[in-house]
């Protein structure tokens, strides 16, 4: 029976019927969030989110029944979302104080990146987690050098303006600041005085320019990252001493060989169109 659960064909239609029963039960708790619906339709709704929850459950079973290694599965990053994405009912029915937590289903989401093969993410996903891990320090000076910037600002704003313009304390104008100079601009903030217009555009113009440092840091880091993954690639495949395009990360020997294989099938053609005119 297990062999027969294992096959491609049940496993691939598991998949499908899984993916629409997920699609339905995260509308189901997005409607049910809506006070209005929840008045109307709560207890269909509570009774659809049961009817997913029981079915959820059995496709759990049939996972760790299926998996060659059921404590590795329940152990995985998706035997976890699984399992997390149908405590919530359990335990807001056994715990009623518990119930905040119901919201947590929407986890339940998660699980449409393994149904649809999206795994392969996951790597572009690890890549980019390590560029952050390599970049903190450079990420914690640049917050530092954020903060200093902005609680001049906060308090060259405040003396600036002064509680008779709305900035009535410090760390009022610290907000502005912050607000100006991610270019949100919520609007309940305004300067008035000459003066004070002038160190809101300079703020303005000095975001903009911020921007680009964390872009910069995280862009040579995730090049670093592609640079490294391609080395490795070499390595497993046995051209060790190939090149590495610096833009890319992609074997250029293989690039070249590519090229001149292309080449190679061009020329034949060639001289038989050649020979053909002569003809």
């Amino acid at each position: 029976m297990r062999d027969a659960i294992r096959r491609p064909s049940f496993l691939r239609g598991l998949d499908i019927a899984v993916l629409a029963l997920i699609v339905a039960s995260v509308f189901v708790v997005m409607i049910d969030s809506v006070q209005e619906l929840h008045a109307q339709y709560g207890s269909a709704l509570y009774a659809a989110e049961w009817a997913f929850t029981l079915l959820f459950t059995a496709e759990y079973a049939v996972r760790l029944f299926t998996a060659r290694k059921p404590a590795a599965y329940a152990r995985s990053f998706f035997g976890i979302v699984d399992l997390v994405s149908i405590l919530p009912t359990y335990l807001a029915f056994f715990f009623p104080g518990l119930h905040a937590l119901i919201d947590v289903r929407l986890l339940r989401l998660l699980r449409v990146f393994r149904i649809l093969g999206l795994a392969i993410y996951l790597e572009e996903g690890q890549m980019l987690i390590r560029a952050l891990a390599r970049a903190r320090r450079k990420i914690f000076v640049f917050i530092g050098g954020m903060f200093v910037i902005v609680v001049i600002l906060g308090t060259v704003i405040f003396l600036v303006e002064g509680p008779e313009n709305g900035i009535t304390s410090i760390p009022v104008g610290v907000y502005w600041a912050a607000v100006t100079m991610s270019t949100t601009g919520y609007g309940d903030l305004t300067p008035h005085t000459p003066l004070g217009r002038l160190i809101t555009s300079c703020a303005i113009l000095l975001g903009y320019g911020i921007i680009a440092f964390p872009t910069g840091i995280m862009g040579a880091e995730l090049v670093a990252s592609a640079l490294e993954r391609g080395r490795a690639q070499q390595a497993s495949s046995g051209d060790a001493g190939a090149a590495v395009c610096p833009h890319c990360g992609a074997c250029a020997s293989k690039q070249r060989d590519d090229a001149g294989a292309t080449a190679t099938q061009r020329v034949p053609d060639r001289q038989s169109s050649m020979h053909s005119s002569f003809n």
